[in-house]
């Protein structure tokens, strides 16, 4: 199939909705940024409206620019700005009048700063808890160029989860990842989580870069070496021309395949997986129903969740 031209199965409607227009605009008013907008999410109207419930929103702290250049990724590079004392705040606000009960966090790369924004990721999480212990929070986190008490800080923050993407197979680091990213440094993040929290650790993987199956199922197979409890595989899109190219619109009976060799041969605790998923795809449904296996309502999953944490 050619690369230049999108299969149906990718086909997106524009999101909509009286509470699509209620997030946005709450986030507007506090100055917050999310990755659902910031890198054009294909979900952002799905995740934002939900099935059941408030649905997902992910926020993006520490600025909309990045101070590294991911080939694939759509989020402005460089210009840093200073941090916003008052974001940690802010987001917890926001979470309340949102009405959300299962936050995601995510940050820019921020290599310019002393610890790399690790300890204002960590006031934001304590900020959503302080305000509502009962929220799940999911953090996903830049690797901190790999440096453990950086790593420490999210983990002492106590979120719920801890998601870091490893992207791709080892061999195609470079060219779809930064220079300063690496395989075998995310893996160390997620090692590090494994072994120092009680935190559900979670990674993403892009198709359709080059990647060959036996890459793949390796990939997988050093995850849960890691102890990483969920992964999720989605079709890469090329943002714009200067990105890196699309090597295969992967079918989405190949991502059921992965779903079912995750699920099934590697046992992680759950793997969403489609053409249009992305990492935080859904994520307060799926994780609610992946402990949802004898009939319990949605509050005694979450009690349950934060009980074996």
């Amino acid at each position: 199939m050619s690369r230049s031209r999108k299969p149906d199965w990718l086909k997106m409607r524009p999101p909509s909705g009286e509470r699509f227009t209620d997030i946005k605009q709450t986030l507007r008013d506090r100055n917050l940024n999310t990755v659902c907008e910031e890198a054009n999410c294909p979900n952002l109207g799905e995740c934002w409206s939900g099935r059941d419930g408030p649905g997902t929103a992910t926020f993006m702290l520490m600025g909309d620019r990045c101070s590294r250049g991911c080939n694939f990724c759509d989020v402005e590079t460089g210009g840093m700005d200073p941090l916003d004392p008052d974001e940690p705040q802010q987001v917890a606000d926001a979470v309340a009048e949102i009405g959300l009960d299962y936050v995601v966090l995510t940050s820019v790369d921020r290599d310019d700063l002393p610890d790399q924004g690790a300890g204002h990721f960590a006031e934001t999480i304590r900020a959503i808890k302080e305000r509502d212990p009962s929220i799940l929070v999911e953090c996903l986190i830049p690797d901190f160029q790999g440096e453990p008490d950086l790593v420490r800080k999210i983990i002492d923050a106590d979120p719920d989860v801890i998601a870091h993407n490893i992207e791709t197979v080892d061999r195609l680091q470079w060219p779809v990842r930064d220079r300063r990213a690496g395989y075998e440094q995310s893996l160390s993040v997620l090692r590090q989580v494994d072994r120092e929290s009680d935190c559900y650790s979670k990674t993403s993987l892009m198709l359709g870069v080059g990647e060959y199956a036996h890459e793949v199922y390796q990939t997988l197979s050093d995850l849960r070496q890691a102890g990483v409890d969920v992964v999720t595989f989605g079709q890469y899109l090329q943002p714009s021309r200067s990105h890196l190219e699309v090597s295969e619109y992967v079918h989405p009976d190949a991502f059921d395949t992965w779903q079912r060799v995750a699920e099934e041969e590697f046992d992680f605790l759950y793997c969403a997986s489609g053409p249009m998923v992305r990492s935080s795809y859904r994520a307060g449904e799926l994780f609610v129903e992946s402990v949802l296996r004898e009939g319990q309502s949605a509050d005694e999953a979450r009690a349950k969740v934060r009980a074996d944490n």
